[in-house]
């Protein structure tokens, strides 16, 4: 009997002491860790959010990019912190859908080593040439892909990333084979494409817009199901013969596993709030990105249906990473 007091008691107190701990939090900068190099999608995404929030509640964030192994370096940093609110990291399709699939070996489940917080953004990829390039339209690189295997070169962010496996998926419906170049991170991909080094690239609309927009890139299609606002005037793969095709890219805010329940409710709120703004509204439409929110509930349910969806698209393209 007195044992079974001392445990109820012992667990009365680490209940008050968990309520306690959660109502101080934040008192220190929150990590926010990006699995991606600054400057790329991911990152800017993140970086808008976070502006927001911090703006709206003055809590104090300290931006982490932790860029690798499409974006695992990042998330397996995250899932070995300490849950205790103060990291939180940015993941998305490729680090947590793809990776299980197309690795052979992950040091970190997606499914379980994290505390979802909620779903951000969503976004198609853009079939993207530079300005000066001979390629005019989509036909164009598909018909010159079709002469020859290899014929036209094709960057990538990384190995496995949403742009590689979207060019994959392309490469099984048209019956082509892109000669792929996988750097590491968006950034460098896009300098060399812009330089002509490599001819085209699948990428975000966040980073590939303002560059279409300034005249620095050509779009030739997007992969979303329909055109997106904010480039009206490039068709959709899906117009282009290719019915039904698509992929998306979205974002979501983890924690470590463990990271208590109230302040994954408050970042949760927060980030609700956020996202249903009107000027963080118009600055991810202006590249293309429309945002989600949602429970971590839904974010959980949501990261099950897609994982599950991509694990298909692995194995129908042939991509495997050691």
């Amino acid at each position: 009997m007195k044992l079974r007091a001392s445990t109820v008691l012992f667990g009365f107190f680490l209940c008050l002491a968990t309520t306690a701990f959660a109502q101080s939090w934040p008192d220190k900068p929150i990590r926010v860790i990006v699995p991606f190099p600054p400057g790329g999608g991911t990152d800017m995404i993140t970086r808008q959010l976070v502006d927001k929030i911090a703006s709206a509640t003055k809590w104090a964030y300290v931006i982490d990019n932790r860029p690798g192994a499409s974006g695992n370096v990042g998330l397996d940093a995250l899932a070995k912190s300490a849950p205790d609110g103060y990291t939180i990291g940015m993941g998305q399709t490729a680090n947590l859908a793809i990776n299980p699939s197309l690795f052979s070996k992950m040091s970190f489940d997606a499914m379980k080593d994290f505390a979802p917080v909620g779903l951000v953004s969503t976004y198609p990829m853009v079939l993207v040439v530079a300005a000066d390039s001979p390629y005019r339209s989509f036909t164009d690189v598909v018909a010159a892909a079709k002469v020859k295997r290899g014929a036209v070169s094709m960057a990538s962010a990384g190995s496995g990333t949403l742009g590689h496996m979207t060019a994959a998926l392309l490469e099984s419906r048209a019956g082509v084979k892109f000669l792929h170049i996988p750097y590491k991170g968006a950034t460098p991909a896009v300098t060399d494409l812009l330089g002509r080094q490599v001819d085209i690239m699948f990428t975000d609309t966040a980073s590939a817009t303002p560059m279409v927009a300034g005249g620095k890139l050509r779009a030739l299609a997007v992969s979303s199901a329909k055109r997106i606002k904010s480039l009206s005037t490039v068709p959709a793969i899906s117009e282009l013969g290719y019915d039904g095709f698509e992929a998306v890219s979205w974002h979501g805010i983890l924690a470590p596993r463990g990271t208590p329940a109230d302040i994954i409710a408050k970042l949760n709120a927060e980030m609700v709030r956020a996202l249903a703004s009107a000027d963080l509204i118009a600055k991810l439409a202006a590249g293309g990105v429309l945002p989600l929110g949602g429970s971590p509930q839904q974010f959980a349910e949501f990261l099950r249906s897609e994982t599950a969806k991509w694990s298909v698209a692995v194995r129908v393209s042939g991509a495997k990473l050691d």
